[in-house]
């Protein structure tokens, strides 16, 4: 029995959500910047634990505002499906300050849009610019673990670093949720403890 999981990729312009998507779905890496437009929706397998799933990655275009309810989700077509996401990795610039802003003012829209308690990872791309970074890597985990409850992890698209951990250690989040307090406890060493392989 294949088991589905779906995960919605979110954050400011320019972050790099399009790049991390396809450079874990297809190998790619675009060096042109285009804007996303329409909503996409990838599809990747992956065994963890000799146990097939079937990831969904939603890739949408920049939103202002997370729709808090289904009707304002159904009113614009590029986000339908949003909102049965299971799991959230919210994308920002190491070197933008006002990206990793507008992942803490989504992190909340999706919270206070649900009674449910997702899973959010917030992902710091472009660490490849490692020197032009905006805070130290430390600081922004610590905030983004212990204040927001969230995974954290830092990936390049164009050097294909750390891609496919983010996406490992999401689906095993994902799927011992039951197991653990909070996100960010299953998404440090989880590797250590499941097998996974991506097909």
């Amino acid at each position: 029995m294949v088991s589905t999981v779906q995960v919605a990729v979110l954050g400011a312009p320019g972050v790099g959500k399009t790049s991390i998507v396809r450079r874990f779905v297809a190998q790619e890496f675009p060096e042109e910047y285009i804007p996303t437009e329409h909503r996409e929706l990838h599809r990747a397998s992956a065994v963890l634990s000799g146990r097939l799933y079937e990831l969904h990655i939603l890739d949408v275009p920049n939103m202002q505002r997370y729709p808090g309810t289904a009707g304002q989700e159904w009113m614009d077509p590029r986000f339908r499906g949003l909102r049965n996401s299971r799991a959230f990795i919210l994308v920002f610039d190491i070197c933008s300050p006002e990206s990793f802003h507008h992942v803490k003012l989504l992190r909340q829209q999706i919270l206070d849009s649900t009674n449910k308690s997702p899973l959010i990872v917030v992902v710091g791309n472009k660490r490849d610019q490692q020197k032009h970074r905006f805070a130290p890597r430390h600081v922004l985990s610590v905030l983004v673990k212990k204040s927001w409850k969230c995974g954290y992890l830092e990936c390049s698209a164009r050097s294909n670093w750390h891609i496919l951990l983010l996406f490992k250690e999401l689906l095993i989040s994902a799927t011992t949720r039951g197991r653990s307090t909070s996100p960010s406890i299953c998404l440090q060493g989880a590797l250590h403890r499941e097998r996974c392989s991506i097909m």
